[in-house]
């Protein structure tokens, strides 16, 4: 570990002498809607396939209690790229429509990690291939907030196939539409995000790619087109693997091969690294973005979360803890799990750390270093994580969390360290501990409005 953390010292100070030949690149992987209880390092009995994330984890280490800091789609794409939680960042709510996903969003106000790498002193190339879902009007796209490049969609889910997103065609190069009709959205977004990652490390740039993918977010009705049937769309490939027909009808098994279509992409994405000899000098960080859905629609909600409770849009532990590796080659301890609680804004933090940027001073982040805890195994260098999602909220402090669907309902309260089901309510047991606990979040929601307040133009 001693050894291991000089590395990673020596690195910072190289890079911000200026006498790297180049700073670390930079791998986000992001996935949609995967359940904590989908893959087999989570949760033994999932039939699901993931062979390269598998390797990833046995390279590098998997985080039992790593936090997204909302548990939907667009809020939780917002605070891993500002580093800030939706009530300091003010996108609380996921984008409705397609008048909501071409809008705004995300206050132009709000700096995401790729203008910041673009500062450092050995400046970062910055990629973005997959779903933004956080705003697609004029100087809310992603070459207009610090991305070089750019192949995705704006929406929060299209037909993998058809690219479209209700009536209106979805798939863009930097801001033009782009037409591959036909190829599979996660091959689409895997080849991208190769092909930028070679020409950047030929060029000896160092380089920021974030490859969020829409896989594998259920199946929408509004995007049907040509009279299809809403159900798991998967390359035939992957149903073989199985040994199922790709008219298979079952919709889990149809969501496991997507599941498998995207773990194979992933694996090429990371092969490429290899090929190039990058692997070495790449952090790489593999998240879902929320919990999967657990809302009873029949077909659509065969994402689970186990042994979590819940899912996406709630406050419970599966809406907000998801499966999370990291990998950084000699820095990182191969196969080691990381058990302290970490949540996304932190990749930020770690991110400026790792290019030897500089944070803006003008604005309070949420985010913290989580270098030291993957490298060293440190403490979590969080005293507690805030949630509040609609009318969903939660707090936890050590092992304790407090919990409520509603403002007006009293808080139940769940010792995480033998009750991740939280199936046990604590709150009459331990009056006291949820006293502590309530008044820890009224603090915090009472500061992060003052902040909130301060911080608008």
């Amino acid at each position: 570990m001693f050894r291991q953390s000089m590395l990673l010292l020596l690195t910072f100070l190289l890079a911000g002498s200026g006498l790297a030949a180049a700073p670390p690149n930079i791998l986000i992987i992001t996935v949609d809607n995967l359940g904590y209880g989908d893959l087999q390092m989570y949760n033994p009995e999932s039939e699901i396939q993931t062979p390269h994330l598998d390797q990833l984890a046995s390279q590098g280490c998997r985080l039992t209690s790593f936090y997204t800091a909302s548990p939907t789609c667009t809020v939780s794409r917002a605070c891993l790229l500002t580093g800030r939680i939706p009530q300091r960042h003010g996108l609380t709510n996921q984008l409705p429509g397609v008048e909501g996903n071409y809008g705004v969003g995300l206050s132009h106000d709000e700096i995401l990690i790729p203008q910041i790498l673009k500062q450092s002193s050995i400046p970062y190339a910055t990629g973005c291939f997959g779903k933004w879902n956080i705003g697609f009007a004029k100087g809310s796209r992603p070459t207009e907030r610090g991305f070089d490049e750019f192949i995705g969609h704006a929406s929060g889910n299209m037909d993998y196939y058809y690219h479209n997103y209700r009536e209106k065609h979805d798939l863009y190069q930097e801001t033009e539409e782009l037409h591959r009709e036909g190829d599979y959205a996660t091959d689409i977004f895997a080849e991208a995000a190769i092909d930028f990652m070679t020409r950047q490390t030929k060029q000896g740039k160092p380089w920021f790619c974030y490859l969020p993918f829409n896989a594998p977010h259920f199946p929408t009705a509004g995007n049907k087109i040509r009279g299809e049937p809403n159900i798991w769309q998967a390359p035939d490939w992957a149903f073989e693997t199985y040994e199922w027909s790709p008219e298979e009808t079952d919709p889990r098994k149809r969501y496991a091969a997507v599941v498998t279509a995207l773990d194979r992409r992933i694996g090429d994405v990371l092969a490429s690294l290899d090929k190039l000899n990058a692997a070495g000098n790449t952090f790489v960080f593999f998240m879902s973005d929320n919990g999967a859905f657990r809302l009873n629609r029949d077909g659509l909600d065969v994402g689970i979360n186990t042994p979590l409770r819940s899912g996406g849009v709630t406050c419970w532990e599966g809406g907000l803890r998801v499966p999370a590796l990291a990998r950084y080659p000699d820095h990182i301890e191969a196969g080691s799990v990381i058990e302290q609680p970490l949540w996304s804004p932190d990749l930020l933090i770690a991110s400026v750390e790792l290019a030897g940027a500089k944070l803006p001073s003008d604005r309070t982040f949420d985010g913290k270093n989580l270098l030291p805890v993957l490298i060293e195994q440190a403490p979590t260098p969080h005293e507690s994580f805030f949630f509040q999602y609609r009318n969903h909220a939660a707090l936890r402090r050590d092992q304790w969390k407090i919990v409520r669907e509603k403002p007006n309902q009293p808080w139940m309260l769940f010792d995480l360290s033998n009750d991740l089901s939280e199936s046990r309510n604590l709150a009459d047991q331990k009056p006291g501990t949820v006293q502590n606990l309530a008044e820890e979040f009224q603090r915090i929601k009472n500061d992060l409005e003052n902040n909130r307040a301060q911080e608008s133009p």
